[in-house]
């Protein structure tokens, strides 16, 4: 392992390292790590040799690497591959926000889309998870797993930080999981390496203040700012949080983390604010750092308050709509030029200012169209994990749902005619149409796995 030049010495005084360890560790393969959709796959599959990660409650260890791009389940959102150092976001979240309450919560750099993933797991139903990417082709790939894990109380938007400025004082919490120079993922992407330089370092912590600086004032007084890199470099990382809480009113947020965790608690230099630093020698994880703070004041804003919601769907369409949930269904429902979307009946009043502010690539759950008072169903309401038995269910074998994956033609047994969903191991896969003479595969072009 030939790290970049100037990078050992430049966190060599780092607290928590050790430079044989460090460098000895680089010498293995990274661990695999999968954390599972609670919605969709409560326990690992069977066949996994799997060990829980001690900071997650859905993440776990593999004791090998599956080819996941064969897993119909993967494709079907019921867990996604997450490095587990990033799982600590979760302890975060716990410790510094009650989840019991309804939050607005905004994921800022958010594809492709593992931690938001992360906070819709934990997030109450009639909680808002904003999820924004600035870069348009990752925003299309983060809408892409947001849609596949299932959940209706998620928008996904493509704006600047900057544009966030439209939404003063709006959200409880603000998860910035920073572009950084990369460093703790060398062992997992050596192109990182090639890429690091000590003035990628100066400029990243540069465009971390104009991040924070452009997204702060959308974060209400007493609400929590739950900042991360995968960078190893103090820049990036405690001479951020010092330079928060030189610039802004917040205070740091220490947690609590298990000592057999051997997670490293450091203390920026001037102001001693907590942080937290994951090293490769000391647990089974990628480089990472992670600190919380807490915005101070209160707020000048009066309490929202919502105008009576004008119903977009006459109520024969919403009972039609309804045969398509899961009894008990708490949603409302709303027109988006020929789409009928469905948000939580809590969640519908903030999309509301989001809309006005934002360009929005994706908002609740897509249910599909409504054409002479039937629904032509789409993939998003297939995938969600609200979706009611309104169409017949095929469970395919795996030769069959790769086929389908692969948007290739599919034979099946009689079947009678009309749409249908089709699922690998009774969880769900996309849509087919099934006529007469063949079988119409509906899955997204887009998404289709390519190779054979």
């Amino acid at each position: 392992m030939h790290f970049p030049p100037g990078f050992i010495p430049s966190i060599q005084n780092t607290e928590g390292f050790d430079m044989p360890a460090f460098v000895q560790a680089h010498t293995l393969p990274p661990p695999v790590s999968v954390r599972l959709n609670p919605g969709k796959m409560p326990l690992p599959q069977a066949g996994w040799q799997a060990d829980k990660i001690p900071w997650s409650s859905h993440g776990y260890y593999l004791q090998e690497r599956p080819l996941f791009t064969t897993d119909p389940l993967f494709h079907a959102g019921a867990y996604y591959v997450q490095e587990a150092s990033s799982m600590f976001l979760e302890q975060a979240l716990r410790q510094s926000c009650n989840l019991t309450q309804p939050l607005k919560l905004l994921d800022l750099c958010a594809a492709p889309g593992g931690k938001s993933t992360l906070l819709q797991s934990l997030i109450s139903d009639d909680s808002l998870l904003l999820s924004n990417e600035v870069i348009k082709p990752r925003a299309n790939i983060l809408a892409e797993n947001i849609t596949k894990w299932g959940a209706s109380n998620v928008v996904v938007t493509n704006n600047d930080p900057k544009d966030f400025e439209r939404l003063p004082e709006f959200f409880d919490c603000i998860v910035i999981d920073a572009p950084c120079s990369g460093s703790g993922l060398f062992r997992k992407d050596a192109a990182a390496m090639d890429e690091w330089t000590e003035g990628s370092v100066a400029m990243c912590s540069k465009r971390q203040q104009r991040i924070i600086t452009d997204v702060i004032g959308s974060l209400k007084p007493g609400a929590v700012l739950i900042y991360s890199t995968c960078s190893y470099s103090a820049e990036e990382d405690e001479d951020i949080a010092d330079w928060l809480l030189e610039t802004y009113p917040v205070k740091s947020l220490p947690l609590q983390t298990d000592p057999a965790w051997n997670i490293v608690e450091t203390h920026s230099p001037k102001h001693s604010a907590a942080g937290y630093r994951f090293f490769p020698d000391r647990l089974k994880g990628e480089g990472f750092f992670l600190a919380v703070f807490k915005k101070e004041g209160e707020s000048d804003l009066e309490k929202q308050s919502f105008k009576k919601i004008k119903e977009t769907v006459s109520a024969a369409e919403q009972q039609l709509l309804s045969t398509y949930l899961r009894p008990g269904a708490d949603v409302i429902f709303h027109k988006w030029q020929e789409d009928i979307l469905a948000f939580p009946t809590a969640v519908y009043p903030h999309f509301l200012p989001l809309q006005k502010s934002l360009y929005i690539k994706k908002a609740g759950v897509n249910m599909g169209q409504l054409i002479r008072a039937e629904l032509l169903p789409s993939h998003e309401w297939a995938l969600y994990t609200d979706a009611a038995a309104a169409l017949p269910l095929i469970d395919l074998s795996l030769d069959l749902a790769l086929d389908y994956l692969r948007k290739k033609d599919i034979s099946l047994p009689a079947q009678p005619s009309g749409w249908a969903v089709v699922q690998y191991q009774k969880i769900s896969l996309g849509l087919v149409k099934i006529l007469p003479s063949r079988i119409n595969n509906y899955y997204p072009k887009a998404w289709r796995i390519l190779n054979k």
